[in-house]
């Protein structure tokens, strides 16, 4: 049986056309990466995170929590679909418009299977290159959080993670128990 070796190279038309059919599609330089669909475990740390940051993020005046379905797009070269994100709100933001929206200040990634490899390598990557201010990439298996800030080195928390925005008053400290327990 032959296999094909070659990977297709996508464009953003095509990107454009893809079903709404459960999967997570990401588009990233011409690249398309499927996600299946997340599982309870996957969305029961994304509930708690989101518990715990929602409220902080809003006396802060930080923006907004953005769940699934919300995404990060630059242009026609890439758009993907964080697990989670904060994003400062903008007055002057278009409605509906993605490719203007406000940079993220936080993009959070939950390690699945599917994208263990992609979210400690590929998006990693990206997130810094892009300018996001930082990256946790949440590992229920290890019960961690690495978190990944520009110009300096990861750093994984396994006991009390503090994340301190640059336009907050004071810093978020919470135990990381709260997430996998």
């Amino acid at each position: 049986m032959r296999m094909d070796t070659e990977t297709r190279h996508w464009t953003w038309e095509d990107f454009q056309r893809l079903p709404d059919d459960g999967n997570k599609y990401e588009f990233v330089y011409g690249d398309l990466w499927v996600t299946p669909p997340p599982t309870d475990y996957h969305e029961t740390m994304l509930a708690r995170l989101t518990r715990i940051l929602d409220p902080y993020v809003e006396a802060q005046r930080l923006g907004l929590v953005y769940r699934a379905k919300a995404v990060f797009r630059i242009g026609r070269e890439m758009e993907v679909e964080p697990d989670l994100m904060v994003r400062q709100a903008h007055p002057d933001h278009p409605r509906g418009s993605w490719e203007t929206a406000p940079r993220p200040i936080l993009v959070v990634e939950i390690v699945s299977p599917s994208s263990r490899r992609r979210d400690y390598g590929t998006k990693r990557e990206l997130y810094v290159e892009k300018e996001i201010p930082e990256y946790w990439i949440v590992d229920g298996d290890e019960r961690t959080i690495t978190v990944v800030k520009s110009g300096r080195d990861p750093v994984t928390v396994r006991d009390v993670l503090t994340w301190a925005p640059a336009t907050a008053s004071e810093p978020l400290t919470f135990e990381l128990m709260r997430v996998f327990d």
